[in-house]
């Protein structure tokens, strides 16, 4: 295998990784109990999606129970 002629500086990979940058998750407040979740996606407090129920939670009592 080739071996690199020169050793690549701080700068050059620096260049080279600079989209490698990690960004935090965008959230959004949801619309029936105001907890922040992700968008487009089934609120995991609450279970409401888009105004209507898609998902029963149930709650820690009546697990249990």
């Amino acid at each position: 295998m080739s071996e690199p002629k020169k050793k690549t500086s701080h700068a050059s990979q620096g260049k080279r990784r600079s989209h490698l940058a990690l960004t935090a998750p965008s959230l959004v407040p949801c619309s029936n109990c105001k907890s922040p979740k992700l968008p487009h996606v089934v609120c995991p407090t609450c279970g409401m999606y888009d105004g209507r129920q898609v998902v029963v939670i149930e709650s820690a009592k009546t697990k249990k129970q």
